[in-house]
């Protein structure tokens, strides 16, 4: 396990400062600077760090790449691409205008900046590795009249806000150059002609859900030609609900079908693309009985899809988008709240963001060195101190019973992360699932404050 630092800033003092954010950002779990700092002179030293001109973005995004890169060699990833607005409305009053923040999705009540992360899995153990990209971009503070005629399609590709998917893929391809293969997963958006053309190649892929209804080759539509094709499986998938969305808990029987299929370039492609492009394409869909909203999944690849085998490992990769989604969950509302912060200018709240974002994967890390049978030394992510805090904290939660004992040895990471997720709400038992990423957040805050009060009673007790 690669402890995450910033490693390429010139200024030694800089580098010391970052890495000190980065490592409060871990244990405090917060948004605010002045929680992070222990005095005013160190939240003073925090601000003039993100205001500072020599840590650029780019720095800051170079630095997660080149923590990536060296985890994935020799391995078989994942590249998980979405995007994501950070909306600052809240406190438009305070926030400086500038060039770093303009108008997002909330049109008159939207005012921020977006990322695209480019979030990297290992294909086989699904170990978090960090990120080979981020994208980071605002908007305009004037809004654009919405153009509906089809002058926006004969703009460049490079020239629309889409081209994001194909610059990050592109950017990702040179970060894991060294990883046996790369399988770039999307969501609907990323569903563009010129993608499939420039991006695959020996060892990198396209898994993509489709959201145009195209016109292949033989002139059917791609959605009735997926339905109408024989049966060739199914597997269930247990569903643990999700009120927001009105999915209740069950288990789901899903039916796959998979075809190899030719698209074609249409008249407002870039016209020095492919004529056609061959895909392999794979539906799932819920047959169970009874359900309102059943689940549906229709999927684009550029890998060889001619078994079951084949068609269920790409279903099973796409439904890794989720951890995606718990980036952007922790980094908002439900973790660190970045939307909150208390920062001015947008330049800081941006450098913040993507330091947060590499916290994150360090959460992302407990959760699956907490179900490695692999011992993972506590050195990776706790000072000796923040042990031995623990060990008295581990004597309180505890039961009488073997059940509710911690099970691991002093020497194992998973000893600590048990008293984490404990802190976090997670009631101990081996029978229990697994504590997630956002009960180890909430036990980290909590861990925090356990912490600063035996760091003050041991410097008191001091003869």
């Amino acid at each position: 396990m690669q402890t995450r630092y910033l490693e390429d800033l010139k200024d030694k003092r800089l580098l010391n400062r970052g890495n000190s954010i980065l490592n409060r950002l871990f244990c405090n779990s917060v948004h605010s600077i002045r929680q992070l700092a222990t005095n005013d002179s160190e939240a003073k030293a925090f601000y003039r760090f993100l205001q500072n001109d020599h840590v650029s973005e780019a720095d800051i995004i170079r630095n997660m790449s080149s923590n990536c890169q060296s985890c994935v060699i020799g391995r078989p990833v994942l590249c998980i691409q979405d995007s994501s607005e950070i909306n600052l409305y809240d406190h438009h009053n305070r926030i400086k205008k500038d060039s770093y923040i303009g108008l997002t999705n909330g049109t008159e009540s939207g005012l921020g900046f977006f990322i695209h992360p480019s979030f990297i899995i290992d294909a086989e153990t699904f170990m978090p590795y960090g990120f080979a990209n981020v994208k980071v971009w605002n908007r305009g503070h004037t809004a654009v009249p919405k153009d509906k005629s089809h002058a926006k399609n004969l703009l460049g590709m490079e020239e629309k806000e889409s081209y994001k998917w194909i610059e990050s893929s592109i950017k990702s391809k040179q970060v894991l150059n060294k990883a046996t293969e790369v399988i770039i997963i999307q969501d609907r958006e990323g569903d563009i002609y010129e993608q499939f053309c420039q991006i695959p190649d020996d060892r990198t892929h396209l898994l993509i859900r489709a959201k145009a209804n195209r016109v292949l080759a033989d002139k059917s539509k791609l959605f009735g030609h997926l339905s109408q094709l024989p049966l060739q499986g199914s597997y269930e998938l247990n569903l643990e609900g999700d009120k927001r969305k009105g999915i209740k808990k069950r288990t789901a029987t899903m039916e796959v079908r998979y075809s190899k299929i030719t698209i074609g370039r249409n008249q407002y492609n870039d016209k020095s693309m492919p004529p056609t492009v061959t895909l392999y394409a794979i539906e799932a869909r819920e047959s169970t009985e009874g359900v309102d909203n059943p689940i549906l999944w229709r999927l684009l690849t550029t890998m060889s899809v001619e078994s079951l085998d084949a068609a269920l490992l790409c279903i099973e990769w796409y439904t890794c988008r989720w951890i995606i989604e718990e980036v952007f969950r922790i980094l908002k509302k439900e973790g660190f709240n970045i939307e909150a912060s208390e920062l001015a200018q947008g330049k800081s709240i941006r450098k913040l963001c993507l330091m947060m974002m590499e916290t994150i994967v360090k959460l992302f890390i407990l959760q699956i060195a907490y179900s490695s049978e692999e011992e993972v030394p506590p050195s990776c992510c706790f000072s000796s101190e923040q042990t031995q805090c623990m060990e008295m904290q581990m004597q309180l939660l505890e039961g009488k019973t073997e059940k509710l004992k911690n099970p691991y040895k002093p020497s194992d990471l998973k000893r600590f992360i048990w008293v984490i997720g404990r802190l976090g709400g997670w009631k101990g038992y081996s029978s229990e699932r697994k504590p997630g990423i956002t009960t180890f957040w909430i036990g980290l805050k909590k861990f925090s404050d356990i912490f600063q009060g035996f760091m003050l009673f041991r410097d008191v007790s001091k003869p």
